[in-house]
């Protein structure tokens, strides 16, 4: 499902925490998304240390902890989502250790069963995350790999061998969270190289706040994704905001 998106346009995947502030302030952001033009859904699993993520994010998932979102709760959202809207692909976006508290082959079964289509692992090198994708795989689950500026040629390889949809690139250094400006020259530059290596999509987040963002991104890449932006809206339950700035994302990006 997350491929055919990838081959029909280049989708907009909107990222959002699961149970935040409410579980039914959560429901109501993913149903916000998908009417206004998310194309793919990234569903933030509570993690009590989310190292990768800015204060924006942190914020969520503590919350969202303390207020005891597991990931049975988490699953049973994305399986309301996936009822009232059958055709958008959702991607679980979680941390390593919830999956290692639960299991990985009961992990995947329990989100195959509540409607997800794949999984990122932001803290699941490739290296270490084989015995992952192939538990994954034999659900038809996908698995996405993260590429930085950091990553060489040969990791470019690797995480493209590995990635079963498509690569996640983060346009910066660093944690998640809102930025005026990206690193335009960087990200060309090194999304020619990684082009040059692979044929795989690729989707580019962290950073990502604007229509002016989405616009470049799309120009240079497969896939725009936004999450701190939506989470800071999310928070504040400010549905309408957050419809404007989908819309406004969604409009500006060039097919």
């Amino acid at each position: 499902m997350i491929r055919k998106i990838f081959q029909e346009r280049k989708p907009l995947i909107c990222y959002f925490m699961a149970g935040y502030p409410s579980v039914e302030d959560s429901l109501k952001t993913a149903y916000t998304l998908i009417e206004s033009g998310a194309d793919i859904l990234e569903v933030g699993f509570p993690f009590s240390d989310p190292v990768a993520d800015g204060v924006t994010i942190q914020v969520a998932h503590e919350k969202a902890v303390k207020d005891g979102i597991t990931p049975p709760k988490v699953f049973e959202i994305t399986k309301n989502i996936k009822e009232k809207y059958p055709n958008i692909p959702l991607i679980a976006m979680t941390y390593y250790n919830p999956i290692f508290k639960v299991g990985e082959e009961k992990f995947c079964k329990m989100a195959k069963d509540s409607g997800i289509d794949g999984f990122i692992v932001p803290d699941l090198p490739p290296e270490e995350g084989k015995n992952f994708k192939e538990t994954a795989n034999k659900l038809d689950l996908s698995v996405t790999f993260l590429l930085a500026p950091t990553s060489d040629e040969d990791r470019i390889k690797l995480v493209s061998s590995m990635s079963d949809d498509f690569i996640y690139y983060v346009s910066l250094t660093g944690i998640t969270g809102e930025r005026q400006t990206l690193p335009w020259d960087e990200l060309r530059e090194k999304l020619s190289l990684v082009r040059k290596i692979t044929d795989k999509k690729v989707a580019v987040g962290f950073g990502v706040s604007k229509g002016e963002h989405a616009k470049i991104i799309s120009q240079i890449a497969d896939g725009v994704i936004v999450g701190s932006a939506i989470v800071r809206l999310q928070g504040k339950k400010d549905f309408e905001s957050l419809k404007n700035l989908v819309q406004e994302l969604k409009s500006n990006i060039e097919v």
